[in-house]
């Protein structure tokens, strides 16, 4: 519930002073349509880490592998390292796990002897591509709708939105 007459009657927190009654309506529905969008893309994200037997950080380096192959770009254990901003040791683990599941291979580096390159599985990348991305395609067909000057009011609404995050973490 993102309501402030509700949460906040004394107005200690949000002032609503000036705001007309059917303004607060939508603001809070824009509030709780957020909230709805959120947890409808955990249960995706959740559904999606159970389907393939994965944790977030798995799913992320297999995002970026998969990214790295259609764009032709050498992944290597470095890169993927560097992307997820873990060690080393922790890539090796990683990847140990996603080779011992049958989502990724290592292959010789081409140029680089003491290096390898990361692919992923033809059947991972599909079924990333038929659960995730196919969601994901969606989403930008609804942004693509928009004009211009929505998306610009919608970025800078999130950005800021976003923002507010930092500053209960700092």
């Amino acid at each position: 519930m993102f309501d402030p007459r509700v949460l906040d009657p004394g107005q200690e927190i949000v002032s609503l002073a000036g705001i007309p009654p059917h303004e607060i309506d939508q603001i809070v529905e824009l509030l709780q349509a957020m909230r709805a969008w959120r947890e409808a893309d955990e249960r995706m994200s959740e559904a999606s880490r159970r389907y393939m037997k994965l944790g977030d950080t798995d799913m992320r380096a297999l995002r970026f592998i998969i990214a790295g192959q259609q764009n032709g770009m050498r992944v290597t254990p470095g890169s993927i390292a560097a992307h997820l901003g873990i060690s080393t040791a922790s890539t090796t683990k990683l990847l140990d796990r996603l080779a011992a599941a049958g989502h990724v291979r290592r292959l010789p580096h081409p140029s680089d002897r003491r290096s390898v390159i990361v692919e992923v599985v033809e059947e991972t990348r599909r079924a990333a591509r038929d659960s995730i991305g196919r969601t994901h395609g969606r989403r930008f067909d609804l942004a693509a709708r928009l004009t211009p000057e929505q998306r610009d009011v919608i970025i800078h609404f999130l950005r800021d939105i976003a923002a507010t995050a930092d500053e209960t973490t700092s």
